[in-house]
């Protein structure tokens, strides 16, 4: 069975023949007419401030920050809304399905027993700035704006991910990008005198914070050093750990609402109940309440981090890589592979687990328990190619970091080994049965297949793609460790090669 299509292949027409006369079209008139098994903001939204600006707005953040913001008008504090805007062309079909809602939108909170759902007020407004910029400009450069947050993924900063460094050449620093907009609102607000500002990175980057502040004051420096010393004085940049799994909108979520609640929705959010921020104590201006909500404030980050990325983030590519070899379209079902388990789980524990400094509060054995639960989660549905795309942004932030640890200490390598190899032979865009297999999207597509390709003649050869493996491709015993493995599904198949690192860690 083909997996169902997400919403950005959705038209209005498809969405339009799913309303019918017994159905309620969400907008803010149409409230009173929701069945009461959702919940539906009962505050006057128009009372909310417009103090947050964020940038990105997809289904993590309404699943997520738009959750929290929600709560807090629930509870009565009225200091605290959302503009949302998006700075590429596509980002206008969002923009027009939640204004065409007044800013309304569902989120679906599915677990294989609990169902939970709710409207989600806290947005109020949407500003798209891929053709002027000039209005989030206006919006950052206002006093009324205490916080600009952010979702622009983990390749939408102007860093080099193996080194940390800024990367003037990237299209994030471009005009036209989202942090080309900041440096513009930033720099009439200090023009004006305008009061000090919160950014606040919502993203899967470890050190989100700092790797945001990187990406603002080096592009500010073009500017002079006055600004750059006035956004070091007036700018803080909280670093945070978010979490929330949160699949991409599929046509059959928006008739599922439809069809079992009446409630028509053009975009709504599933996601698992799950729901979990960490965030830094460190606002330049005002900050919310969040004590008064589920989230954890402290003032280091840094190892709730990297628990969260080289244990949830990493199995999650553990399971997109391994179950798109094995055809799986499914998370659920992957994990109801026997052999995607077991390597997820010798993963977790032999490398990733072992790799890790303690963190305050928290047993990892108990922290992966629940996770491989919530990737089991029936009702989610997320995507198997969702989990597997990205590699060359998203595994150096999840993967790589347990490998350099393992390889500085002379720890454990093979089931990181084994998982480079599978991302290896997942590009080359044959299934472990044979058959051609799409790989999903990646910033260095082409630089990461032709390396795919190059270990035909050469395994070892894929560990050449820079600027990926960089201080990894010098270690002769890792190479090794990797043609081995390579070799070993290429001459056995993923589920023999899985089954053998198993058996013999």
């Amino acid at each position: 069975m083909r997996p169902a299509p997400i919403l950005d292949c959705v038209d209005t027409v498809s969405v339009r023949t799913l309303r019918i006369m017994d159905r309620t079209e969400l907008n803010q008139t149409t409230l009173g007419q929701i069945t009461d098994d959702i919940a539906v903001p009962e505050y006057d939204r128009s009372a909310l401030a417009r103090s947050i600006v964020h940038i990105g707005v997809g289904g993590f953040h309404r699943a997520h920050l738009a959750v929290y913001v929600d709560e807090l008008a629930r509870k009565g504090h009225t200091d605290w809304g959302i503009v949302g805007s998006g700075v590429m062309a596509g980002d206008a079909r969002m923009r027009d399905a939640l204004q065409a809602q007044d800013m309304l939108f569902t989120v679906v909170a599915r677990g294989a027993d609990e169902l939970d759902m709710a409207v989600i007020g806290s947005h109020l407004d949407y500003v798209l700035a891929a053709d002027d910029p000039q209005p989030l400009i206006d919006l950052i450069a206002a006093d009324s704006t205490e916080i600009v947050s952010l979702t622009v993924t983990e390749g939408g900063y102007p860093v080099d991910d193996a080194t940390g460094a800024f990367d003037a050449t990237s299209p994030n620093a471009a005009p036209g990008s989202a942090f080309s907009a900041m440096i513009g609102g930033l720099k009439a607000r200090m023009d004006a005198g305008g009061k000090p500002l919160t950014i606040m990175s919502c993203d899967n980057v470890m050190g989100n914070g700092d790797v945001a502040k990187l990406s603002v004051t080096t592009m500010a420096a073009a500017h002079g050093d006055a600004f750059v010393s006035w956004i070091n004085e007036h700018v803080s940049f909280p670093n945070s750990m978010v979490d929330r799994i949160t699949p991409a909108t599929t046509e059959n979520d928006i008739a599922w609402l439809a069809d079992t609640h009446g409630l028509v929705d053009q975009w709504p959010v599933v996601c698992e109940p799950f729901i979990q921020w960490v965030i830094e104590d460190n606002y330049a201006g005002a900050r919310p309440p969040w004590e008064e909500l589920d989230v954890i404030i402290t003032n280091d980050v840094r190892p709730y981090e990297h628990m969260k990325l080289q244990l949830l983030n990493a199995g999650h590519a553990v399971l997109g890589f391994a179950g798109h070899l094995f055809e799986i379209e499914l998370a659920h079902d992957g994990m109801a592979d026997p052999d995607v388990l077991c390597f997820i789980e010798a993963f977790l524990h032999r490398e990733a687990k072992t790799s890790l400094h303690p963190v305050d509060g928290m047993d990892f054995d108990t922290y992966i328990d629940s996770l491989l639960k919530r990737f089991a989660n029936p009702e989610v549905k997320d995507q198997i190619l969702r989990l597997g795309m990205d590699g060359t942004s998203r595994l150096p932030k999840f993967i790589l970091p347990t490998l350099r640890t393992h390889l500085a200490n002379g720890g454990p390598t093979e089931m990181t080994a084994l998982f480079l190899a599978t991302w290896c032979q997942a590009l080359t865009g044959v299934s472990d049965a044979g058959n051609p297999i799409e790989y999903g999207p990646d910033p260095l597509l082409e630089d990461a297949k032709a390396a795919a390709q190059a270990s035909f003649d050469n395994p070892a050869a894929f560990l050449e793609l820079a600027p990926i493996f960089d201080g990894i491709r010098d270690n002769e015993a890792f190479a090794e460790q990797f043609a081995d493995a390579l070799t070993n599904i290429r001459a056995h198949g993923l589920r023999a090669a899985i089954q053998s690192a198993v058996a013999t860690g």
